[in-house]
């Protein structure tokens, strides 16, 4: 598959299709942490994400199938056996359609638009210091598409686990996602479950990692919690450190829907402060 960390595409032996993600992919260990415990934490928050699992994977299928190594530029490696990370392939083993993009005109018609403010939200507050990744869906004979939120391998920074609040990061590369934002009720109702999330359902999420994927030091893994649950108080903060930015992401804010629903998104002006 496309991306960084060299992810396969594997057939489970529950008969679900699965990007997989080793432990020794060139971008860190923890990438795998990272995207079993933000993904967790995006369906607890009602986003639009995969299916994520374990995935173990024997010495045998590695040591007979030669595809399953990782380029390393001068060197290559076979991927190692063990339990890797797998988010079910969006569309299945029968996809109707799945695609990375789509022309303006389709996007703005997403059947869940609104979740892209949802999903940035989340982005903020795990400190994802990559830009947002979507695909789009939608079943044979259905018009219009769905967004699912995929690779949150770089929130806490990837391998760091540290959280630098940039503007910028996290973000969606086109702003006409945000298009519909015209105030705080525009993040509803994921704000206010990521803000009240409780303490024991991120504990949870975090205690599904495998120890192997960070380093097996429960001090760092609990240390990134603690840290994760103090930043809830902080998500808009973050959305309004982007609201400012040069980007002028949400033209609307202050205005109504009925203000500029019927007006084409290209000629939409500059909306009121977000302060």
């Amino acid at each position: 598959m496309r991306g960084g960390a060299q992810g396969q595409l594997m057939l489970g032996a529950d008969g679900h299709a699965y990007v997989v993600k080793f432990q020794n992919n060139p971008q860190h260990t923890r990438v795998l942490a990272n995207e079993l415990l933000a993904s967790r934490l995006a369906v607890a928050a009602g986003l639009t994400a995969p299916h994520a699992e374990l995935i173990e994977v024997s010495p045998w299928l590695i040591q007979n199938t030669p595809e399953l190594e990782i380029d390393l530029g001068r060197r290559r490696e076979p991927c190692l056996p063990g339990l890797q990370f797998g988010s079910r392939f969006v569309g299945g083993l029968m996809p109707g359609q799945v695609v990375d993009y789509l022309p303006e005109e389709q996007l703005a018609d997403l059947r869940n638009l609104a979740e892209f403010a949802g999903i940035l939200a989340l982005d903020k507050w795990t400190g994802n210091a990559n830009g947002r990744q979507a695909v789009f869906t939608r079943r044979p004979r259905e018009r219009r598409y769905r967004a699912v939120f995929i690779d949150f391998g770089y929130c806490f920074h990837a391998g760091e686990w540290r959280f630098d609040d940039a503007p910028l990061r996290g973000v969606y590369i086109r702003n006409l996602v945000y298009r519909a934002v015209t105030g705080w009720d525009s993040f509803e109702p994921w704000l206010s479950r990521l803000e009240s999330m409780p303490p024991d359902t991120v504990w949870a999420a975090a205690g599904e990692v495998p120890p192997e994927w960070y380093g097996g030091d429960l001090a760092h893994i609990e240390a990134l919690v603690e840290k994760l649950l103090a930043r809830r108080n902080r998500i808009r903060d973050a959305i309004q450190a982007f609201a400012r930015s040069d980007r002028n992401p949400f033209p609307n804010w202050g205005h109504t829907p009925s203000q500029f629903h019927s007006v084409p998104w290209r000629l939409t002006a500059a909306g009121d402060s977000i302060n």
